[in-house]
């Protein structure tokens, strides 16, 4: 049985007052940050994020609490580090892991990759 085409993430919840820096240090990376309540591929993005955020906090049976209202996003990688249907190298692995380091206080997150479906980044058209 083959496994159905997906994408993938890290899964990390993201105190709010370092949110945009860390997406913005991400772009120059070609890493993608999607909070998950406003994420495409989600029909009821809010619902998804409370539950991710809950699923979350409860696997750490309280030693994450101080992120109970941190923003659940997941991180996907650019263009840039896919060659064709080859997994990811581990280079990509490796600068996601030693950044999120680098806001060890404001984030948290266990050390393994997920699948979601496809996220999309919209492109434009030109006329």
């Amino acid at each position: 049985m083959e496994r159905v085409p997906h994408e993938n993430v890290a899964t990390v919840l993201v105190d709010p007052a370092v949110l945009h820096d860390l997406e913005v240090h991400l772009m120059t990376l070609d890493l993608r940050l999607w909070p998950v309540a406003t994420a495409p591929i989600c029909a009821d993005g809010p619902r998804q994020a409370f539950q991710v955020r809950r699923r979350m906090l409860m696997a750490r049976r309280g030693a994450w609490d101080l992120a109970s209202d941190w923003t659940p996003v997941w991180i996907s990688f650019g263009d840039s580090w896919r060659t064709g249907e080859e997994p990811l190298p581990w280079a990509a692995h490796q600068v996601l892991w030693r950044t999120l380091e680098g806001y060890a206080y404001h984030v948290r997150y266990r050390r393994a990759l997920g699948g979601v479906p496809w996220l999309s980044v919209p492109t434009e058209r030109s006329a």
